[in-house]
């Protein structure tokens, strides 16, 4: 896997100047190690943020707004938010630019970087049409990430099995489709990214085949940390760490099928020993009031960055 590793150390320094913005706050700022990392420019440098989703209940009934969302997180440290798209008004369509900018406006007021959006999207659907509508619907809003100043957009591969087609044909649609999205994202400065979600993509051979299919600086993958269901997660997330552009960490890992707290530790020491700089989204989800949930793991994440 070392080699697989240094294969992706071309992809790896273009993020990391595509990117260099988010980059330039020491981990000191939010609780993590205090290395002066300047004397070392191949140290990793990582950046606490917060998935929307970990506010679903709220942000979908409307009991809490983009503004509310991003108040909370400056006051609570973290030092940027991925706004998933769905909880835009009027998604699917985009909102109009005004609403976009006063977003932007807002996070930047607040020191609140955004470090990705995110649509529902499915590639695994056998009716062309309707894939075209999910090509669509993910290249309005790679132009909103633009706007935004959203480096990344998350798509999925989709979680179709359909009568009558192979998982070859299944894959070689989704990864015309997919790459018709990354051109689209090159041509707008914003990276595209397939999150393996238990769906289509349920191993991390199921994620490197695509990774390898689609060679491109401005693809890659969103490496959520609850999908790999099957074996031995971490080993899962080392063996795709290397393809990650961003992460969705979340407060649960499934060993061989159950659930169980993650070991925060051990996960963050495989994501310094795979090189990866640039944010670590958590993601909060289940039972429980996420105003609460989200600062006990933030602490957490926290704690096992001061300790690598």
């Amino acid at each position: 896997m070392k080699t697989s590793l240094r294969n992706n150390q071309v992809r790896r320094r273009f993020l990391k100047s595509a990117l260099v913005l988010p980059f330039l706050t020491p981990l000191s700022s939010f609780g993590g190690n205090n290395i002066n990392h300047q004397d070392d420019p191949m140290q990793t440098r990582l950046k606490v943020s917060l998935n929307a989703f970990s506010f679903n209940g709220p942000l979908s009934s409307g009991k809490m707004t983009i503004a509310d969302m991003l108040s909370f997180c400056a006051d609570k440290g973290f030092l940027a938010v991925d706004i998933t798209a769905y909880y835009f008004p009027g998604y699917p369509a985009v909102p109009k630019d005004d609403f976009l900018y006063e977003v932007k406006r807002k996070a930047f007021s607040l020191g609140v970087e955004i470090s990705g959006t995110g649509v529902r999207n499915d590639f695994t659907e056998p009716d062309p049409d309707k894939r075209r509508e999910s090509v669509k619907l993910v290249k309005d809003w790679i132009e909103a990430a633009e706007k935004l100043g959203a480096p990344v957009i998350r798509i999925f591969s989709g979680n179709q099995n359909p009568t009558g087609f192979s998982r070859d044909q299944v894959l070689a649609w989704m990864i015309k489709d997919v790459e018709e999205c990354v051109a689209h994202g090159k041509a707008h400065g914003v990276i595209v990214a397939i999150q393996n979600h238990n769906d289509f993509i349920k191993t991390a051979d199921d994620a490197i085949q695509i990774m390898k299919a689609i060679q491109s600086e401005w693809f890659g993958l969103i490496l959520d940390t609850g999908s790999y269901r099957i074996g031995d997660p971490y080993e899962e997330i080392r063996k795709t760490a290397g393809y990650a552009v961003n992460w969705q960490i979340k407060e649960k890992i499934f060993v061989d099928g159950k659930e169980v707290d993650v070991d925060m530790d051990r996960l963050i020491a495989v994501i310094k020993d795979s090189g990866y700089s640039g944010y670590l989204p958590l993601e909060t989800l289940g039972e429980g009031d996420p105003k609460i949930k989200i600062p006990v793991l933030l602490k957490k994440i926290n704690e096992a960055l001061a300790k690598v």
